[in-house]
């Protein structure tokens, strides 16, 4: 619990009227109450305002009148709102030590904490204030930067390296082997040993049941401030640029190299052996399948449709080139008609 004016103060921002009221946790416009902080940053919910029961709010200059309650006037309020919420909801402290049902094969910190069957192979480094949790498996040679958090049943094959205050969600498996096969003559399939590493930069954050893939030959590199979310599949050699974000389902294929600050829409798919320049935004459900090399926002989707009139326009585009056919000859028509006349 802070009071409002001990928000500004860790925080900044211009503070309206009564500092003294005591926040205890952040909430929509719609659901706070007493006790609450919510935000607006989108000018279009204004009249929302009126019946919010928030005991303070965050918002921007140019609708700093809107209301009599409480409030903080920022530039963002949505980041604000954010750095409320981690004050408000610290991540839990450590408490370090090892579980009796965790099987340790490497040194490990005093002040590491590794929960009830974890396995952790030989030549692992783990560094000081990780939190390793329920059933996690870490590999043979694997490097995990200081203040780490896995969380339950994340899988590090060996040989990866994990940077600083990197979070691992549930389910995660990170350094299996890519999808890499050469194929014989009478069809069948010869695997190809996958010898690269996973390599995560410092301050990631992977969600659950994500998968990235070790490298072929050279590493599969994550840069530094990289946000995945769940269900997200990265192949192997894929190297993905520092601030990307990736909503959940997307898939990226092999050897694809993604600029920094980029951001993938959920199920967005990226096919292989690409360069995405820095400072793209992919639209939901959009292909990438060439090269993207100019910044800016790129979307490649059919609207909603009934099945009946899908079915109706996609016979027509069946008919595009025979369709462009006609129409060029019937301008040759056109040109002869012209120069004759």
């Amino acid at each position: 619990m802070f009071k409002l004016s001990d928000l500004v103060v860790r925080l900044g921002g211009e503070l309206l009227g009564d500092g003294s009221v005591e926040i205890r946790r952040v909430a929509s416009l719609e659901s706070a109450g007493p006790g609450d902080i919510a935000f607006l940053a989108n000018p279009k919910l204004r009249k929302q305002l009126a019946a919010c029961q928030a005991s303070a709010l965050i918002l921007r200059k140019d609708v700093e009148d809107a209301t009599v309650a409480a409030r903080v006037i920022v530039p963002d309020p949505h980041l604000y709102f954010a750095r409320v919420a981690q004050l408000l909801n610290p991540v839990p402290s450590l408490v370090p030590g090892i579980a009796p049902t965790a099987s340790v094969r490497s040194a490990v910190p005093d002040s590491v904490q590794i929960e009830a069957g974890v396995d952790i192979g030989r030549d692992v480094l783990i560094g000081e204030g990780s939190y390793i949790g329920p059933g996690c498996v870490i590999g043979d040679g694997v490097v995990l930067g200081p203040g780490a958090r896995l969380h339950a049943r994340v899988t590090i094959y060996h040989g990866c390296r994990i940077g600083r205050d990197v979070i691992i969600h549930a389910g995660a498996v990170i350094g299996a082997d890519g999808f890499g096969y050469a194929r014989e003559r009478d069809g069948s399939w010869v695997k190809i040993p996958q010898v690269g590493r996973v390599v995560v930069g410092d301050d990631v954050e992977i969600g659950a049941n994500t998968t990235i893939d070790r490298g072929a030959l050279d590493d599969t590199v994550i840069e530094d401030g990289v946000k995945l979310d769940n269900l997200i599949q990265i192949a192997h050699n894929v190297h993905v640029g520092a601030h990307s974000a990736m909503a959940a389902c997307s898939g990226v294929a092999g050897s694809t190299r993604i600029g920094k600050r980029c951001m993938f829409g959920g199920q967005a798919g990226i096919s292989g052996h690409l360069t995405i320049t820095d400072d793209v935004v992919v639209s939901g459900c959009t292909l990438v399948s060439k090269s993207i090399t100019r910044p800016g926002v790129y979307t490649a989707n059919l609207p909603l449709q009934t099945r009946e009139d899908w079915v109706k326009n996609f016979a027509h585009l069946r008919h595009l080139d025979a369709m462009a056919d006609r129409i060029r000859a019937l301008e040759q028509q056109l040109l002869q008609r012209e120069s004759s006349a």
